[in-house]
């Protein structure tokens, strides 16, 4: 098995920044491509105790802040498998542009370096 190294990211903000290891450890559980993603888009869903082992565990996909908490909550806390069975690629792309303009907006320093690192 090949093991690749982490390389520093340009948007790393010092030297020994967890950047790095939190990078390595959520490209390993990406989809091979975002049309793996085909995840339930209506109803209410229920997460398993490995994925939201703390607070809500039931999803109102029709309610936007419900929706976009199970997103989070996927994101962060699931494993390979989890991405395909609970995120939908249309519903992960509507909010995304709008998301990153939102905070690029309010802190320009995020937009500057991601100008910066293309």
């Amino acid at each position: 098995m090949r093991r690749e190294i982490c390389q520093p990211h340009p948007l790393a903000h010092a030297p020994g920044s967890l950047t790095c290891p939190y990078r390595e450890k959520f490209r390993r559980r990406l989809p091979t491509s975002l049309d793996e993603l085909r995840g339930p888009t209506s109803g209410v869903v229920e997460l398993p105790l490995h994925v939201a082992w703390s607070g809500m565990t039931s999803f109102d996909m029709s309610k936007p802040r419900q929706r976009m908490g199970l997103y989070r909550t996927v994101l962060h806390e699931g494993l390979r498998g989890d991405l395909p069975r609970y995120l939908d690629q249309e519903v992960l792309l509507q909010p995304w542009p709008v998301l990153r303009m939102v905070w690029e907006d309010a802190f320009p320093l995020l937009a500057s370096r991601a100008r910066a690192a293309a």
